[in-house]
């Protein structure tokens, strides 16, 4: 004979079933509302189920659900749907001093042979210097998830000089070119480059089929690496690239005069780009005659990203469409990545895609305000 009977009335059933049916509710509550709904005797004997087959059916003891009928029927309705609170209390050993001493410290260079903070690193630390008897690795955890702080995490990050007049002139002055409408008498292009292996496979992939990935050996082998240049004019949604094997100054040089090849029509071409060694006119007199070097210096008129923010190169955005289509991936050899790049350049100049820059002189002066030299009046 049962000792705990769960006798529901209409309003109770209508409740629970509501409860399961819809509704965004807590694991907990839904289940111990089937646990109720299986174990009612209003609705006769048919429908009910034992504590053993409910307990099957949802995975968990049939002591589960005995606990659940004994709340309902000694603390009510309420109390058997909602969890149980627990009655057992806790001191917390984090306080505002020790969570700010392990921000300081996760903050701080880590110790002599340790390349960073970890979390026992740290609460053996915190011990060290009395400032807790103990603690577990778990406990400094939780208070560094509060600061969104991982000390043994680093990015990369472009870090630009303080109030320098030089780099913000630079940066106002690129801003201020690509402000300019369009005109194909002058037109704006911007050039960029990146270097990229030639990897090949040493085992043949596995070709990817219904309900599996492709599968690629984690081995591979190297076969040297090459250059990929890339000019756009934004405005027109115009791109010129090339494959070669080295980056020298010979390489760039001959890359301008690809690019005057493709703008003959035009008067004087504005290059905007990073500002690298190679990036010179005495690049055009190591790789043309002198006439030739002086007559295509003539031809461009060129503009230098400031040093530390060649993300002002709009090239730099067609230079990382065209790795996420196309380059990223393993390609053998050189012969094939000039196929390749052709092939992408060809379906890209069918969209004529443009690029809407919107980072302006009066942006920068406002989000980048910290590179702007101050003054005492």
């Amino acid at each position: 004979m049962e000792k705990y009977i769960v006798t529901l009335d209409a309003e109770e059933r209508q409740q629970l079933e509501g409860l399961i049916s819809k509704g965004t509710h807590a694991v907990a509550k839904v289940r111990n509302a089937l646990i109720l709904l299986n174990c009612d005797t209003s609705q006769g004997l048919t429908g009910r189920r034992s504590s053993e087959e409910i307990a099957a059916v949802l995975h968990i003891s049939a002591r589960k659900v005995d606990r659940i009928k004994q709340r309902f029927v000694t603390e009510g309705f309420e109390a058997a749907l909602e969890r149980k609170a627990t009655s057992r209390g806790y001191e917390s050993k984090m306080d505002g001093d020790l969570e700010a001493h392990l921000v300081a410290m996760s903050c701080s260079q880590p110790p002599q042979g340790r390349t960073c903070w970890t979390l026992r690193l740290l609460a053996d630390k915190a011990v060290e210097l009395n400032y807790v008897e103990a603690i577990s690795y778990e406990t400094v955890r939780r208070a560094l998830k509060k600061r969104t702080l991982k000390p043994w995490k680093k990015v990369g990050w472009v870090i630009a000089p303080e109030a320098n007049a030089g780099f913000v002139a630079a940066m106002e002055n690129v801003l201020d070119i690509y402000k300019r409408p369009y005109d194909p008498a002058r037109p704006v292009v911007c050039m960029d480059e990146t270097p990229r292996q030639l990897i090949g496979q040493v085992r043949e992939p596995i070709a990817a089929s219904s309900g599996r990935v492709m599968r690629e050996d984690y081995e591979y082998q190297r076969l040297g690496v090459c250059n990929v240049f890339m000019a756009c004019e934004p405005l027109a949604g115009r791109r010129i690239t090339k494959v070669t094997a080295q980056k020298t100054k010979v390489d760039w040089a001959q890359f301008l005069d690809d690019i005057a090849q493709q703008y003959q029509q035009a008067q004087r071409i504005t290059l905007v780009m990073d500002n690298l060694n190679t990036h010179t006119p005495a690049s055009l007199y190591e790789t043309f005659e002198p006439q030739r070097a002086k007559a295509q210096w003539d031809r461009f008129e060129f503009v230098y990203t400031p040093k530390h923010r060649s993300w002002l190169n709009m090239a730099e955005i067609e230079l990382n469409v065209m790795i996420g289509q196309c380059l990223n991936r393993r390609i053998a050899s050189i012969e094939t990545l000039r196929q390749e790049v052709a092939a992408w350049q060809a379906q890209r100049g069918q969209f004529k895609a443009t690029i809407n820059w919107q980072f302006t002189s009066d942006s920068a002066r406002i989000k980048l305000k910290r590179l702007y030299p101050t003054f005492d009046l």
